[in-house]
């Protein structure tokens, strides 16, 4: 009789343990340097799934959403089937502006997208997408990597829905 209870055990810690990461929470190891100095590559982090809402297993998105996501929160999310670690600098209906400066001494230009006290440097492409925009759309989030010159982000691939959010960083 003990037997079966000790085998019934084990088991209900495997599917307790499936549970917990497939809907509550999970680690991840981060590729690259577009978070440093926040987080380095390689770093080992806690993601809390449960943060924004009940994420769907396997399918990438947001089943049920039950909280905003928050400007400076650093957030996992997908994009184009690739799971990403950035901070949200803007979060839905917030404003934010571009402009373009000269350079002192130089034919080129600056472009930057300015939310809040941040000056993000963009490219001419991107000043061109983001000139068309005042504010955040509806539903979406503007993510950026902590280190600007290194990191492929809303920069490159437009405004993110939150029903793509997997989740906050809760710890490193």
């Amino acid at each position: 009789m003990k037997n079966y209870s000790l085998v019934f055990y084990i088991f209900l810690g495997i599917i307790i343990g499936i549970f917990l990461k497939l809907f509550v929470f999970d680690f991840t190891k981060v590729e690259g340097s577009s978070m440093e100095p926040t987080l380095k590559n390689e770093q080992i982090v806690c993601i809390s799934k449960l943060s924004y809402g009940l994420v769907i297993p396997f399918k990438n998105r947001l089943f049920l959403q039950w909280k905003q996501i928050n400007q400076n929160d650093v957030i996992i999310f997908f994009s184009n089937n690739n799971l990403l670690v950035k901070r949200c600098v803007a979060t839905s209906e917030q404003n934010f502006s571009v402009k373009k400066t000269p350079l002192e001494f130089s034919d080129k230009s600056e472009y930057s997208l300015i939310v809040g006290e941040k000056n993000i440097p963009l490219t001419e492409e991107q000043f061109a997408f983001f000139s068309q925009y005042s504010c955040v759309p509806k539903g979406m989030f503007l993510a950026i990597g902590d280190n600007y010159a290194s990191s492929i982000d809303s920069r490159n691939f437009g405004f993110v829905n939150e029903k793509n959010v997997a989740g906050k960083v809760l710890c490193k």
